[in-house]
């Protein structure tokens, strides 16, 4: 428990110093209860905040067993809201740009599509269910098994066509949607961001609700075996694909970040977090204001 809590602790203190910028020269605003509108503010709020987290980490460190519960320790903080805040600043950048995840099956892309979309108050798309809706509710799957990977490749470039003429979407592609090199003219339309994951926890994450869904994984024997060795393959077939991408988010970089060797223990909000800041360094090199140039 205890662990749990310092890993949350730590995540505590590294968001908070991301979002308020400490260490350097942002200027944005924060709108809220105290408006916190110059830096000293901010920092003096960054402190505060690590200070209540020390302070948990202090006691959990006493002799009497932590009454603290698991994912607790971010009681003391608004996630949400210093998600959000961060998302209001690059927002205001990207006049309607879109944001494309693109990465393997298994890598957060709608979870962590989901924070972040919020986030920038943009709508949140995932493209396979667009795909399945457009097909009149068939799954994926049976999308597959009943026309063909090639079929349903069509359709899905035809979605991501009319999804690119839509401002303001997060779009959660297919992992797969990157091996159509027409697919990256839709994705250049925006910002396209990959989730890079370590196949060891694709596996892992896969294997816990199980392969059926995922109709280029055997389905049959042990999940996590039957996931890692179908997934070794197509990670090496669109390795060189998912490198165009304009942003690449290493989730081993973010686990190290905090502390953690386990990219499973990150928290959705941190890797949102991480994705917007990475797409503001990307527009301060597009753009010193917009993302004008993209279009």
């Amino acid at each position: 428990m205890g662990t749990i809590c310092g890993q949350s602790l730590q995540y505590c203190t590294w968001f908070v110093s991301k979002v308020f910028g400490r260490g350097s020269h942002s200027s944005f605003l924060v709108n809220k209860t105290n408006k916190l509108s110059d830096y000293s503010q901010r920092k003096h709020a960054s402190k505060t905040w690590e200070a209540k987290c020390l302070e948990v980490s202090h006691s959990t460190k006493s002799s009497q067993a932590p009454t603290v519960e698991p994912r607790k320790c971010d009681a003391y903080f608004d996630e949400n809201w210093l998600l959000k805040t961060k998302g209001q600043e690059v927002s205001s950048h990207l006049n309607g740009c879109n944001i494309c995840l693109v990465g393997m099956m298994g890598s957060g892309k709608t979870t962590v599509g989901k924070f972040f979309s919020e986030a920038l108050n943009y709508s949140f798309v995932d493209g396979d269910h667009f795909v399945e809706e457009f097909m009149g509710g068939i799954s994926v799957a049976q999308i597959f098994n009943q026309y063909g990977e090639s079929f349903f490749r069509d359709i899905e470039s035809e979605a991501l066509k009319e999804l690119s003429l839509m401002p303001c979407k997060v779009i959660a592609t297919g992992g797969g949607a990157v091996v159509r090199p027409v697919n990256w003219e839709y994705f250049k339309r925006g910002i396209s961001v990959y989730l890079n994951v370590p196949l060891d926890a694709l596996a892992k994450r896969i294997a816990a609700v199980g392969t059926g869904s995922r109709p280029l994984l055997d389905s049959t024997g042990d999940a996590y075996t039957m996931a890692i060795v179908g997934l070794s393959p197509i990670s090496k077939k669109r390795s060189g694909a998912y490198a165009n991408a304009d942003i690449t988010v290493s989730l081993l970089d973010v686990a190290a970040k905090l502390g953690d060797e386990d990219v499973l223990n990150i928290p959705p909000a941190a890797i949102a977090t991480e994705v917007l800041l990475q797409i503001e360094k990307f527009l301060g090199g597009a753009s010193s204001t917009s993302v004008d140039k993209l279009s």
